[in-house]
């Protein structure tokens, strides 16, 4: 038996590409089904924080040292001293769970999702091996609903929806593996607001991604994030505040390891617990055709068309919403980065904009784009990128009255006098 197996072991690993190369595998983004899968057991030894410290949270210094760590009962956490204020900190804000951060976010993110505390429960057990009784999980509920503002409207989405009617999630292998979350309930119950009244389109494109998408566009269109110099940004206002994307991102990024995995875990999250993210992962793609009808029809201002023309045999552009949320009479398309103090991704989210209103038929007067991380939030209106309002000369008075409008006041004056 064991020299069959070793026959075995070297022809599994022989290539099987035409190239030559090994192929790979790209990790995919993870489904939230309660059925078929891998069980993850409490490691007999604690393990290690999940989230190493960027920065001193009493006075944001960076000059920082490990300084041993705190055992607890399920995990051990990292301990830092701060060589500027001489303080200690761990990563985590979040202080005093006996369950590690994640189990405690992903047993919120099921139960949010329309599922009872005790399926809940029995959830988490099945998926990831941890013991957590329907009364932790409701005092957790309790703690961070103002974290979690879904939490207003679950109990209207429960009456109406199951859990496998409400969240749609679609596999979408576009070069790389995307799960597209949809989340039927929650949009319906946002157009039920007058003021969303005309974004029943976006249900009805929403509604067809996992049927009717063009797979074979995302395989050989160019990527929208990879596009550059097509826009003009002279005169764009750009909004720097904070607001519940950020406070959120911060809740779940302090439990998340591997920066691979920050997407994914804070889309899990958007899509379970916020009352106004209804999509994540949205495939969108704009044809040579529709930017055409753009320049010629609506007048938008797309810089070298006509020499990208001539570098491609047909213009193809294909791209992925990170989050899509409806709230206060627009539009909000969403981009995830890191360190958004330092990026611009403008024209990215520009051409999402573009091609989302395009497959729509939304105005894009209806749209507003942002980028955010845990400490910073920017947004402006893509409008303002490719219609510029051409300024006009006043108009000189030249101090007499028009024939036509004495007589009519005149003849007014003698009507009241009768």
């Amino acid at each position: 038996m064991h020299f069959f197996a070793k026959i075995f072991r070297k022809k599994s690993e022989k290539r099987i590409t035409d190239s030559g190369e090994t192929p790979k595998i790209c990790e995919t983004r993870d489904i939230d089904t309660p059925s078929g899968r891998e069980v993850e057991k409490p490691a007999t030894t604690p393990q290690a924080e999940e989230r190493l410290a960027d920065h001193c949270p009493y006075c944001s210094s960076k000059d920082f040292v490990k300084r041993g760590t705190r055992k607890k009962k399920f995990e051990v956490v990292q301990l830092y001293l701060c060589r500027a204020c001489g303080k200690t900190f761990t990563a985590q804000f979040v202080k005093g769970k006996r369950y590690p951060l994640h189990i405690i976010i992903e047993a919120m993110n099921y139960y949010n999702l329309g599922y009872s505390l005790t399926q809940t429960s029995s959830i988490v057990r099945g998926k990831f091996g941890w013991e957590i009784s329907p009364s932790s999980l409701s005092s957790w509920v309790e703690e961070f609903k103002s974290i979690c503002p879904y939490a207003r409207l679950r109990p209207f989405v429960a009456a109406r929806f199951s859990p496998k009617e409400a969240v749609e999630v679609t596999t979408m292998a576009h070069r790389q593996i995307y799960k597209f979350y949809y989340h039927r309930a929650k949009l319906a119950l946002i157009l039920e607001d007058f003021k969303h009244r005309n974004f029943t389109r976006l249900r009805d494109y929403l509604e067809s991604v996992s049927a009717e998408t063009p797979h074979h566009y995302f395989q050989k269109g160019d990527r929208i994030s990879e596009l550059k110099d097509k826009f003009n940004y002279k005169d764009v206002y750009l909004r720097d505040k904070k607001n519940y994307a950020t406070r959120i991102a911060q809740f779940v990024l302090q439990a998340v390891k591997e920066n691979k995995r920050r997407h994914e875990s804070l889309q899990r999250f958007m899509i379970a617990n916020d009352s106004v993210t209804v999509a994540t992962e949205v495939p969108v793609y704009l044809t040579e055709e529709d930017i055409i009808h753009m320049q010629n029809a609506l007048h938008f201002e797309i810089a070298g068309f006509d020499a990208w023309k001539k570098e491609k045999d047909r213009i193809l552009i294909t791209g992925h919403i990170d989050v899509l949320q409806v709230r206060n009479g627009q539009v909000h398309i969403l981009d995830f980065k890191p360190h958004a103090d330092k990026e611009r991704p403008i024209e990215q989210l520009t051409w999402y904009a573009l091609a989302l209103s395009r497959l729509t038929g939304i105005r894009l007067y209806e749209f507003v784009c942002g980028w955010f991380d845990d400490e910073h939030y920017y947004e402006f209106y893509p409008l303002h990128i490719v219609y510029k309002k051409k300024k006009k000369t006043a108009k000189k008075w030249s101090g007499t009255l028009k024939v036509g409008v004495a007589r009519e006041l005149v003849a007014v004056g003698k009507n009241r006098a009768r």
